[in-house]
């Protein structure tokens, strides 16, 4: 069984418990205040391991035309539920987001708890997987996990090998000003928002 299937078979798992003590029970503050300035792109956005959805029922709120996406069954069938009671409609996708292709480019993409759930030798091709999916010009906001450990999940997002993946000429970081966000009691979120350049993706090589 390939370690990606090992994964999978744990986020379901873990759903299926209930023990998902990543889970705020509420929407990001960061995407509350990116909304309130004005900075999530109109049109449509992905939200990559979306969980139970919070925000993916705020952005639907706010008009948005919304993805979400996630590796267990369990939690789009809990999201679909919120969104039915709340006269709400969003695209939900049961998938490994390393598999995903949308048939159209999204405007925007919601990053927060899916790089720092995915092993570190896995995380070029998911930054080449946001690449892909965002138009050219494309708004990526993104939260990087604050661990100051080794192991995980959830993963150390340090901000020098996010500034490796995340590099010229494909991406350009925007906004790097706002403050840290408490998470967890012991760690923290590096809020950020970055752009997709208008190049070609080319080959890489995993971050060491």
């Amino acid at each position: 069984m390939s370690q990606e299937q090992t994964g999978a078979q744990n986020w379901e798992a873990r759903y299926r418990r209930q023990s998902t003590p990543w889970d705020r029970g509420e929407t990001s503050p960061a995407l509350l205040s990116w909304l309130r300035q004005g900075e999530v792109p109109a049109g449509r956005i992905a939200v990559p391991g979306c969980g139970y959805g919070h925000e993916v029922i705020t952005l639907c709120e706010h008009g948005f035309s919304v993805t979400a996406i996630d590796i267990s069954a369990t939690a789009i069938e809990s999201l679909a539920k919120r969104l039915d009671a709340s006269g709400l409609t969003a695209e939900l996708v049961a998938c490994d987001v390393l598999d995903y292709s949308p048939d159209t480019p999204f405007d925007g993409i919601f990053e927060q708890t899916c790089l720092c759930a995915l092993d570190p030798a896995l995380w070029r091709r998911y930054v080449d997987q946001l690449a892909r999916w965002l138009k050219p010009s494309g708004i990526l906001l993104a939260l990087f996990m604050q661990t100051g450990k080794p192991g995980g999940p959830p993963w150390h997002c340090d901000p020098i090998a996010m500034q490796r993946l995340f590099k010229p000429p494909l991406w350009r970081w925007l906004d790097t000003s706002a403050a840290a966000i408490p998470f967890m009691e012991t760690m923290s979120e590096y809020p950020t928002i970055l752009q997709r350049c208008a190049q070609n993706l080319t080959a890489s090589k995993p971050v060491a």
